[in-house]
C-alpha cells in the first residue's frame, strides 16, 4: 500500500470506493502545487458540486468581509437581521457568531424542501425552527443556522448570495470556475446520483444541478450549499485566501479569529465555520497539525490547511455517486496524514494508533474520526 498521496487517491478509485477524484495539495503560496486527477473522464478542470464546502468557501468569507467593513457585527443578535427569528425569548440571544460555531442550539436540518409553497414559505420555516438547545450550550452542527446566515449576506450586502460571493470572494481570487447555478456542458461536471433521487421519471445522471435538495428548493443559490467549483480554485482560495501574508479578501486578524477556537468548555471544536483538530468531525487524520482547520462536503468534498506549516490539501469526489452513505472516511484520513508526512509535519499521533497511511477502504478499517457522527443515518446530509 502506498504512501504517497497521489498514489492513496488512485487506489481509492481502482477499488471502487469513489467514482473519480481530482486532488491538489502542496505547502505555502509560492511552492508549485501538485494537482491530479483520477478515474474515466475525470480532468483537472472537473466541476463538482462543492455541497457544504459552501459554508466555508461562498457564506463564512462573505461574512468575515461584511464584518470587516462594519456592516454587520458577528456578535449581533441574528434578529436584528432576520426579525421574524426572535421569539422574546432564548432565540433573543442567538448572535451571527453562534451561527457560524454551531452553538446556536438550532437543530441539524428540516426538510423544507418537502413543504410545498414557495421559497420564501420555505425559508420563513427555518427561521421559525425552535432551538433544541440553549444557546452556547452544545456544539451541533446545523445547516439551518448557515441558511440563515446566506440570507443575511444578501439582506446586508444589497445583493443575492450568489452575486456578493462573486464580488468579494470569487472576483479577488481568480476564482473563474467556481459559483452558483453554473451554466456549462454536462460533460464539465461530475454527477452527484445515477438518476434524480427526487423525481424518480427522470433516469439520467444528476449532473450540475445542487445535489441538496433544500438548496435546489431555494432556486440552487444557499448559504449552506449550491456551491460547484474546482480543485484548482479552491487551491487558490486556501492559498491566496487563508495563507497569504496578502490575502485580498480577509486581514490577518480576521484569519486569525476564525481559526480560533470558539467553542472551548462544550462538546465541539469549532472555528469561524471551520472544523478544528479535535472535533468529533475532525477528518483530517492524527498527523495533521493541531493547528489545522478544514471541511467536508456531503457530495464527497474536502478542504484542509494549516496556518502553521502552511500545507494545505483539496480533495474533490463524486463518491455520493456510489450512494449517499459512502462517505470516504478513510480514504480522507489516509490522505491527509501521507500529505502531512510528505511536507515532514506530520503530528505526533495525538488518540490511539495511526492510520495505515494506504488504507482507503471503509470496510475493517479502524473507523475515523468523525465516524459516529457521519453513520447517524445513510441518507442524512450532514457533513461539517
Amino acid at each position: 500500500m502506498s504512501t504517497e498521496p497521489g498514489e492513496i487517491v488512485s487506489e481509492a478509485v481502482r477499488e471502487g470506493v469513489v467514482p473519480g477524484a481530482v486532488l491538489a495539495y502542496g505547502r505555502g503560496t509560492g511552492r508549485p502545487a501538485s494537482v491530479a486527477a483520477f478515474g474515466a473522464g475525470v480532468g483537472p478542470d472537473t466541476v463538482y458540486d462543492l455541497a457544504s464546502l459552501t459554508k466555508v468557501t461562498a457564506t463564512l468569507p462573505c461574512v468575515l468581509r461584511l464584518a470587516e467593513a462594519g456592516e454587520i457585527g458577528l456578535d449581533d443578535p441574528v434578529a436584528r437581521y432576520l426579525p421574524g427569528f426572535g421569539d422574546g425569548a432564548a432565540k433573543d440571544r442567538v448572535t451571527l457568531r453562534h451561527l457560524l460555531t454551531h452553538s446556536s442550539g438550532l437543530p441539524a436540518i428540516s426538510e423544507v424542501y418537502r413543504m410545498p409553497g414557495t421559497a420564501e414559505e420555505r425559508f420563513a420555516a427555518v427561521v421559525a425552527e425552535p432551538l433544541e438547545s440553549p444557546v452556547g450550550t452544545v456544539v451541533k452542527y446545523s445547516d439551518l443556522g448557515f441558511i440563515m446566515l446566506g440570507r443575511i449576506v444578501a439582506e446586508v450586502a444589497g445583493k443575492p448570495l450568489d452575486e456578493a460571493f462573486g464580488e468579494l470572494v470569487a472576483a479577488p481570487l481568480g476564482m473563474t470556475a467556481t459559483g452558483f447555478r453554473p451554466v456549462r456542458d454536462a460533460a464539465d461536471f461530475a454527477a452527484t446520483e445515477a438518476n434524480w433521487f427526487d423525481d424518480p421519471e427522470r433516469q439520467d445522471p444528476k449532473s450540475g444541478v445542487v445535489h441538496d435538495e433544500n438548496a435546489e428548493s431555494f432556486g440552487g443559490v444557499a448559504g449552506q450549499a449550491g456551491l460547484f467549483g474546482t480543485a484548482s480554485d479552491l487551491a487558490n482560495y486556501l492559498r491566496a485566501g487563508w495563507l497569504a501574508d496578502n490575502s485580498p479578501i480577509l486581514s490577518p486578524a480576521t484569519r486569525a479569529e476564525a481559526l480560533r477556537c470558539q467553542t472551548e468548555g462544550l462538546d465541539g471544536r469549532r472555528g469561524l465555520g471551520w472544523t478544528l483538530r479535535g472535533d468529533s468531525y475532525d477528518f483530517m487524520s492524527d498527523q495533521w497539525p493541531l493547528s489545522g482547520a478544514g471541511h467536508t462536503g456531503f457530495t464527497g468534498t474536502s478542504l484542509a490547511f494549516d496556518p502553521v506549516s502552511g500545507i494545505w490539501c483539496v480533495l474533490l469526489t463524486n463518491a455520493v455517486l456510489y450512494g449517499r452513505d459512502n462517505r470516504a472516511r478513510q480514504l480522507r484520513r489516509s490522505l491527509h496524514g501521507a500529505v502531512a508526512a510528505a511536507f515532514g509535519v506530520a503530528n505526533g499521533v495525538a488518540n490511539g494508533a495511526a492510520v495505515k497511511p494506504g488504507d482507503v477502504r471503509e470496510g475493517g478499517s479502524d473507523g475515523s474520526l468523525n465516524t459516529g457522527a457521519d453513520d447517524a443515518d445513510g441518507g442524512f446530509r450532514i457533513t461539517a
